[in-house]
C-alpha cells in the first residue's frame, strides 16, 4: 500500500491505541511509511473504569519504537470515539491507525465498539492494523 503524503511532503498519522500491543503493531506499519517530514501523533484514551497507567505504557511505545517522525503522545480520560474524532477534527489528520479490537488475549475476535464507530464516522483513511496473536 502507498500512502499519499499530504501537500508539502508532510503526512499527520493518528494512532488510537489502548495497549502496548496496538501501539507496537501500528508503529510496525509506519516504520517504512513515514518520514522525517510526518508527524505522529499517539493517543489513548482511559474509560472511567480504566487504568490509566495502561494509557501512558500504550502510548509511550511509539517513543522508543519510532525514529524518523516527529512523535507527540497524548492520554486523555473519556469516550475513545469521541476523543478520537475530536482530535481528527482538531489536528488535521491525514490518516488514522486502530487496532481491532483492545490488545488484550481475551478479546473476542473482530471489530471492536470503538474500532467499528470510527470506520463509519470519520472522513479520512482509517487503518485497522493487524495485532499480533496473543494467546
Amino acid at each position: 500500500m502507498v500512502v499519499a503524503h499530504a501537500v508539502g511532503g508532510m503526512t499527520t498519522f493518528l494512532v488510537a491505541t489502548a495497549s502496548v500491543h496496538t501501539t507496537a503493531a501500528a508503529c510496525d506499519y509506519l516504520g517504512e511509511r513515514t518520514t522525517a517530514a510526518d508527524t505522529v501523533t499517539v493517543v489513548s484514551v482511559t474509560e472511567p473504569d480504566g487504568d490509566p497507567r495502561d494509557s501512558g505504557d500504550a502510548t509511550n511505545v511509539a517513543r522508543t519504537r519510532l525514529v524518523d517522525p516527529t512523535v507527540e503522545t497524548i492520554t486523555e480520560a473519556g469516550r475513545p470515539s469521541e476523543v478520537i474524532q475530536s482530535l481528527v477534527a482538531e489536528r488535521d489528520v491525514d490518516e488514522v491507525l486502530i487496532g481491532a479490537r483492545r490488545g488484550d488475549p481475551d478479546a473476542a475476535p473482530g471489530l471492536g465498539g470503538t474500532a467499528a464507530d470510527l470506520l463509519v464516522s470519520l472522513d479520512v483513511p482509517v487503518v485497522v492494523v493487524p495485532l499480533p496473536d496473543l494467546s
